[in-house]
């Protein structure tokens, strides 16, 4: 049934003028505006999974809930840490839109587990990249390529992941600090510490006051010493587990803190950049995580922080209710993107003739993805 399902969608995309891939719509709800929508949902379900290889592969269109529920019956997990996933994400918009939660601050993100897909560009040819095998060097990085693409460079209908054992245990150690210059002097201390930390996030409060959370995840026996070590290294701190440990990560990757229908902007930045943006967003509720990486604005002033991005020269990205184009704050043509583009998208069918932004490098975890 799902090859037919391909079939139909490259005789779609071959007849349209216009094409717009459509996932669960749980992040970016791009205006189809006269395009014909490719409702992706449709190839759905696990093609192959090698538990002992630790290799999955899936229809783009399969809920990235049904996939973790399969993983953890193996006792194994994707470790990207995907967003949205209790609002219905699926596979293929998760690549597309490059979320990953905050656990991807140990092991890196979508770009770092996606080793194979399968998508149809804009002349309706299916293109396949990579494989089912961890080391596969043949031919362009196609996979890697539809990483945060946003649909832009075709529809994907499959994708391959490799996977990685669940941890047994998790425990959340939470230090607050009354302003946060206090709470990023902590910052480097964590980063840098020789302990294996899971998450790092910092909060801001209502009142600018800051809380740091430093998820630690593994066997159960052992997982108390090493909190106790990292609190030590803290000076201090609320050791949480159990099912309040659980949510407090639950509502960070379903964005619970965020009021309904308020935009969510992500930002790739450094920690030595927060204190700039975080002076010019006194009213907006934000998080920064992976280290102070990522920087998660919720704001309806959209327009006010995209000047104020531009000014900073920093680059964002609308993830949640983007009342049309999801990218604000500073834009930069890329040549080799546009070729890119030109190659796999001729007639400009899978939207408007803009450059991706280029990949731009952070130095606490090589930033792996710039969106």
């Amino acid at each position: 049934m799902s090859i037919d399902l391909v079939d139909e969608l490259r005789a779609t995309i071959q007849s349209s003028a216009c094409v717009r891939p459509r996932g669960a719509a749980t992040k970016l709800r791009a205006p189809a505006n006269g395009c014909t929508a490719l409702d992706m949902r449709r190839l759905a379900g696990v093609v192959d999974y090698q538990p002992t290889e630790f290799i999955i592969t899936a229809w783009a269109g399969t809920p990235v809930a049904e996939v973790q529920g399969l993983l953890a019956a193996h006792g194994q997990y994707l470790p990207f840490d995907p967003l949205l996933t209790e609002r219905g994400a699926t596979l293929g918009g998760t690549v597309a839109a490059n979320a990953c939660g905050p656990e991807r601050y140990r092991y890196g993100g979508v770009r770092d587990f996606i080793i194979g897909a399968r998508f149809i560009d804009g002349n309706g040819n299916l293109i396949q990249g990579g494989g089912k095998v961890v080391k596969n060097a043949a031919g362009f990085d196609y996979p890697k390529l539809m990483v945060g693409s946003l649909g832009r460079l075709g529809a994907l209908v499959e994708v391959t992941f490799k996977v990685f054992p669940k941890p047994e245990a998790y425990a959340t150690l939470r230090v607050d600090r009354p302003s946060l210059s206090a709470a990023l002097a902590l910052l480097p201390k964590l980063t840098n510490c020789p302990y294996d930390l899971n998450a790092i996030d910092l909060v801001i409060g209502a009142a600018n006051e800051a809380a740091i959370f430093v998820r630690v995840g593994g066997l159960a026996a052992s997982l108390s010493q090493r909190m106790d070590r990292v609190r030590s290294l803290c000076g201090g701190g609320e050791i949480v587990t159990g099912d309040a440990e659980a949510q407090l990560w639950r509502n960070a990757r379903e964005f619970a803190w965020v009021a309904e229908g308020v935009p969510v902007v992500k930002v790739p930045l450094t920690p030595s950049r927060i204190p700039a943006l975080d002076a010019r967003v006194p009213s907006a509720r934000r998080r920064y995580s992976v280290g102070g990486n990522v920087a998660w604005i919720a704001t309806s002033a959209l327009d006010e922080l995209d000047a104020t991005l531009r000014s900073l020269d920093l680059a964002g990205l609308i993830l949640l209710n983007a009342p049309d184009d999801p990218r604000i704050g500073r834009r930069t043509g890329h040549p080799f993107a546009e070729r890119v583009i030109h190659a796999l998208d001729p007639q400009n069918k899978f939207g408007p003739a803009a450059p991706l932004r280029p990949r731009v490098n952070s130095p606490a975890d090589a930033t792996r993805d710039p969106r």
